[in-house]
This record gives structure tokens, sequence and C-alpha cells, in this order.
């Protein structure tokens, strides 16, 4: 019996980026205009309106009354932070940092949320002289943040990350379930509960975040679920009623060949049955969503311009000025286990035939220096446009910046 050879996956289509006589556009400018414009490569260019088209989609494909937050570790490129405070309810920061660039954007402090396994003392007072929701990670905090409260008399707003007893299956990292540095153990949060009573803390919730980069809707589901069923059990634990509820994100992008957008037709349909719950069960509770590579990660570029075409043993490379030290991601340093191709293209050589099979690597001096390997591409010569789609999330910020001491990038808002 003959056997049909299986298709190589291709990578989804990049179709949220249009192009114009082969140029790609980004905010409608077509690249080389804007490299120009911007006056170097590399650089990253975010698309104001894709990331508008996506919140809004999301919003409308979400029950009402479900708040939305950006995680904005996954871009904190201020421009960008200021431009969502005004799609979303709410931002999550990770650092004093980034709190100081979501104080800035205009975010309301009341919608503003704080998480990090690693809290110094002087980040928690700034937290607490800002007035914004503080996620309890240890009892050390508790400590630290009921004596902050005796020394300035400002009350402190605190919700407790939970470190569940389960995992989000397939999820890019897991970052809830078994030992984890992330959140309190769910078998200890009741004492920390009492803790928070004691110290008297103003207790509002629960985050829980059991993993990210998920494209299993029936994964997120049954974490969303499962994170929902533990929180009522914690909530007969606390001080007061739950006021928040942060059930965390997931939400993937498509990255690798194969890969298909994620479908969240079930996801919203679980959280509209969670939401109706808990209006019984949790009567005081806002139910939160938290996602930040999903509502910015698809809106970026990376792009880099080809400086060399050198050919090895009959292998070709496409040496640019970008590489590694400016996205980490792509180079495949960051997270893969077995390296896979970001989707890439020639952006000033849009629409024609991708037969070139090359390797596409910056200039750093070490072997890990890969963007795309032994990839089919349009031919590309010094001075084209390498172009590194679903760049908007851990780019610029996520990467080695100082690695070899090359000359650094330019993010721009388009």
């Amino acid at each position: 019996m003959t056997q049909t050879p299986r298709e190589k996956p291709i990578h989804v289509p990049m179709d949220q980026f249009r192009s114009e006589a082969g140029e790609l556009l980004v905010g409608g400018i077509p690249l080389e205009r804007l490299a120009t414009r911007i006056g170097q490569t590399p650089f990253y260019a975010y698309d104001r309106s894709l990331l508008t088209q996506r919140a809004n989609a999301l919003r409308a494909a979400l029950p009402d009354g479900i708040k939305l937050h950006y995680a904005m570790k996954a871009n904190p490129m201020p421009a960008v932070v200021q431009h969502m405070a005004k799609l979303v309810d709410g931002i999550d920061v990770a650092s004093a940092r980034e709190l100081q660039v979501a104080l800035d954007s205009g975010a309301d402090p009341r919608e503003i949320s704080f998480a990090g396994p690693g809290k110094r003392h002087d980040e928690l007072r700034q937290a607490v002289a800002a007035g914004i929701l503080i996620n309890i990670e240890s009892f050390r905090e508790v400590a630290e943040l009921g004596a902050i409260r005796q020394a300035t008399g400002w009350p402190v707003r605190v919700a407790v990350r939970v470190n569940p007893d389960f995992e989000l299956k397939s999820s890019g990292m897991k970052m809830g379930g078994g030992p984890k540095q992330f959140g309190v153990d769910a078998e200890q949060v009741p004492d920390l509960l009492a803790e928070i009573g004691k110290q008297g803390l103003a207790f509002e919730g629960f985050h829980l975040f059991a993993g990210s980069q998920n494209l299993r809707p029936e994964a997120i589901v049954e974490a969303q679920r499962k994170s929902f069923e533990l929180a009522l059990k914690l909530a007969e634990h606390a001080p007061s009623p739950v006021r928040f509820l942060n059930l965390g994100g997931g939400f993937g992008i498509p990255y690798f060949p194969g890969e298909q957008r994620l479908d969240i037709t079930s996801i919203a349909d679980n959280l509209a049955a969670i939401q109706r719950e808990a209006a019984a069960k949790m009567p005081d509770a806002e139910i939160v969503i938290e996602l930040g590579r999903y509502l910015v990660g698809e809106a970026g570029i990376y792009v880099c311009k080809v400086v060399d075409r050198k050919v090895s043993r009959g292998h070709t490379y496409l040496v640019t000025d970008g590489g590694l030290h400016h996205h980490l991601s792509a180079s495949g340093n960051f997270g893969q286990v077995i390296r896979k191709n970001y989707p890439v293209c020639i952006g000033n050589r849009m629409g024609q035939p991708a037969d070139d099979a090359v390797s596409v690597v910056g200039p750093l001096c070490t072997p890990l220096d890969l963007l795309a390997d032994r990839m089919e591409l349009p031919h590309a010569q010094p001075g084209d446009y390498v172009v590194v789609y679903q760049s908007g999330a851990y780019g610029a910020t996520a990467s080695p910046r100082g690695f070899l001491s090359h000359p650094d990038l330019v993010e721009v808002l388009v």
C-alpha cells in the first residue's frame, strides 16, 4: 500500500498586516518609508490599530461584566501601555518601574494590581502609597505590609496569589501547580488569610494564574473552572467577602508551523457560566481575566536589515544587523526545547516566490544567533528587510540587549 506523503506544516497566514506594491504596511505606512522615518534598523514596530482591533474583538466575544486586564510585562513600552490603558479595565504590573509606567499612562490605581514573587520592601511601600492592589505571594509580604500599615496609617489593599494544586495543561510556561516560586500553596492559604486579618490588611480577593501561551481552549476552560472552584473553597476562610477574582489568562497566539489561532468561543461560554454561579455564591466579586501576549503579540513586528548574503558549503545565510540580543524569543532561546521558526518574511519583497532556502542570522559571534533556520523566503540581498512577525510580546525587554555590545534597537507605536 502506497502511503501519501505528509504535508509539511506551515505557519498560519499573517494576514493581520497588509502589503501594497510589494511592501509590508505597518499602521498603513510602507516598510521602507517607516524605516527611514525611524532612522535605523533594527526596530520593533507596533500597530495601534491592530491593538485596538484585538481588544475590541475580545470585548465583543466575552460576556458583559467580565473585566479585562492587560499584563504589561508582555510589552511595557510606555506608548503601548498608554494606548492599552484606554482599551482595558486595568493593568497588571510586575515591578515598581512597571507600576510607574502604568500610573503615568493614566490607569486608575484602583484597577492596577502588582504580582511577583520577590517584591522588595521599598516596592511594597510604593505600591501601598499608590493605592493599588497587591497580590501577596508569601507570609513575609503579609508581615512587611502590616508593618507599613502601622508606620503610615495608609490602607493596604491585598489579594492572595494562589499556587493551585493543578496545572494548565499544554501551556507554554506553567505558573501554577506543584512546587512554584509563584503565589502561596493552596493548602497554606487559610493560614495566610488569618494572618491578613490579624495584620488589618484590606483583603479583596484571589489571583490564580495557572500558565501561559495555550492554544487549547478546553485546557483553558478546565483551568478557569478549577480556579473558580478553588476560590470558592478558599473564600470560606477569608476575613471579608471576595470582591476581586482574577482567573488569569493563558490565551496563546500561533508562533510555529502547524499552530492555529485560538478559538475563544467555548472560553467565553465557560466564563458566562462561572459568572452566573458567582452571582449566587460570590455576589460581591468582579471576575477578571489577565492577558498580555494575546492582546499585543500579533500587533508587533521586529525588523532588521540584511548586511550580507553568504554561502557556506552550499547553504545560504542572510546575515542581518539584528539577532538574539534584540529578539531572544525568535532565536529559540526563551523557553523552546526544540527550536522552531517564528513566521518571517522579506518585508520589501512581499508577494515574490518563496523559493530561496536560507538561514537568517545576526551579527553576534555565537551560533545561537539564529532568527530563521533553513526557511524558504523570497530571494534577498543586502539592504532588504527581514521581518519577524508575532513580535509584539516578550521582545525588546525580554532580550539581552547588552550582549556583545552591539547597537541597541528602537521601538515605535505606529
